[in-house]
């Protein structure tokens, strides 16, 4: 293991570490700002398929379950190539395969612009998928690593709210395009530029803590390297408890169905324009965004007060409050677009807590060193229930429509997702105490010198 030099004596109190460490937590803010943005860039081909559906069915003369196969197909491409981005992480620079899977992989949703038929997008679509895949898991290990358990939430949620908002704004400009002939292509062009860009803003900007490096640095220094996700630790990660349960919450839930259809839904069901109905990814990311901020730091105040158990309570609310919401927007006629346009941003704010929520939660269970592999396992499973849902929600709203497929897709099974989540109060206490008493352990061995 690399030896770590002796550290110059400790400066005065006030004199010289206050400004250092304030100048530490600048640089790590600018660093979110820059993942976000680029989940933003990776979510573009997703959003052009979303918004632009109406115009590229017509175009291409495509059924509705189309929606659900690309959407499906491209996600659960993620659940075996997100692990194989994280084995890649541990032979070469994190950085520079965060810029090449989730940036420069971008040409590929650049190609599938040029696609002539099902077929051709199908398989363009999904091989961009594979690139896109890999950001997920990473990214999050670089949070952890950037930040300590107090402040999580609030970067989680600062992060995702940003890649939110960003991605809904450019909803409205994805919509004019469907009054352009063959607008659908430019879209894919437009998204696979960005991703492009952002996968060099990376490679220029970005700055790789160091795996641990948020713990105590003696607990990160005697932490083992992190490790790539083989079946053996497949199978390592599966006996945490907590981890499980969160994996199978994401496998089963609905969320991502309304990021799926929600257009088309308003544009199908309710009758909008398609360039009425884009608008409802301003409203939604607005919403969403808001979400982020004041639920990441909302949980985390309610973590402070209750360490042991208060982010599941937060999680299990907002699961439980969004099951309700889908079923008032989507099971109840409401007289106007503004007024379907006020439900979805309730939907999206809710929606908008939870990554403050579990994915701190993900790292309070898991040590430094499994927390990429962790987040692939878990993001894998919520890519196969993403791919199940939307192909479900596609195939039985052709045959019965997308109303009744919302409420059973949705609705019905948020309930129960919800009232899963109750075993993680017996859980995750006890898995997040066995990580803290390890890495005290850690730096116990490690010597006072070096805490």
């Amino acid at each position: 293991m690399p030896t770590e030099a002796a550290p110059p004596s400790s400066p005065q109190p006030g004199v010289a570490s206050l400004p250092a460490v304030s100048r530490e937590k600048a640089r790590n803010w600018r660093q979110v700002t820059l993942l976000g943005g680029l989940i933003s860039a990776d979510s573009g081909e997703g959003s052009v398929v979303s918004v632009l559906f109406p115009a590229l069915r017509a175009a291409l003369g495509l059924p509705l379950a189309a929606l659900g196969v690309l959407v499906g197909v491209g996600k659960l491409v993620g659940v075996v190539f997100g692990p194989f981005w994280v084995a890649v992480a541990q032979r070469y620079p994190r950085k520079n395969v965060l810029a090449v899977c989730a940036g420069l992989w971008g040409v590929w949703t650049v190609a599938a612009g040029f696609a002539q038929n099902y077929a051709q997008l199908l398989v363009l679509f999904t091989v961009a998928a594979v690139g896109v895949a890999g950001g997920g898991p990473l990214v999050n290990g670089l949070l952890a690593d950037l930040f300590d358990d107090r402040s999580r939430g609030r970067a989680a949620g600062y992060m995702y709210g940003l890649s939110a908002l960003a991605t809904g704004l450019s909803g409205p400009l994805l919509g004019l395009l469907s009054e352009v002939d063959d607008g659908w292509r430019y879209g894919f062009f437009f998204a696979g530029g960005l991703q492009v860009l952002f996968g060099v803003l990376v490679l220029l900007f970005l700055r790789d803590p160091g795996v641990g490096a948020a713990e105590s640095r003696a607990a990160a220094t005697e932490a083992p390297a992190e490790r790539a996700l083989t079946w053996a630790q497949v199978r390592e990660l599966l006996r945490n408890r907590s981890l499980l349960l969160i994996c199978v919450q994401r496998l089963t839930t609905g969320q991502f169905v309304i990021l799926s259809f929600g257009v088309t839904f308003l544009v199908d069901v309710r009758g909008f324009t398609n360039t009425e109905a884009s608008y409802l990814t301003v409203v939604f990311a607005v919403a969403y965004f808001a979400g982020t901020l004041l639920g990441g730091l909302a949980t985390d105040g309610i973590h402070r007060r209750n360490p042991r158990t208060g982010r599941v309570a937060a999680m299990q609310c907002t699961v439980f409050a969004y099951a309700l919401g889908v079923c008032a927007v989507t099971q109840f006629a409401w007289p106007s677009l503004g007024a379907y346009l006020a439900l979805f941003a309730v939907l999206a704010f809710v929606q908008g807590c939870t990554p403050g929520i579990n994915r701190p939660l993900v790292m309070s269970v898991t040590l430094p060193e499994a927390r990429s592999a962790a987040f692939a396992l878990m993001l894998s499973a919520e890519a196969a229930g993403w791919a199940a849902t939307t192909v479900l929600v596609g195939y039985i709203g052709d045959a019965f429509g997308l109303q009744a497929a919302f409420l059973w897709v949705v609705v019905v099974l948020m309930l129960v997702n919800g009232a899963m989540l109750s075993l993680l109060y017996r859980t995750c206490p006890r898995d997040a105490s066995e990580v803290r008493a390890e890495l005290d352990r850690r730096a116990a061995a490690a010597g006072p010198g070096r805490a």
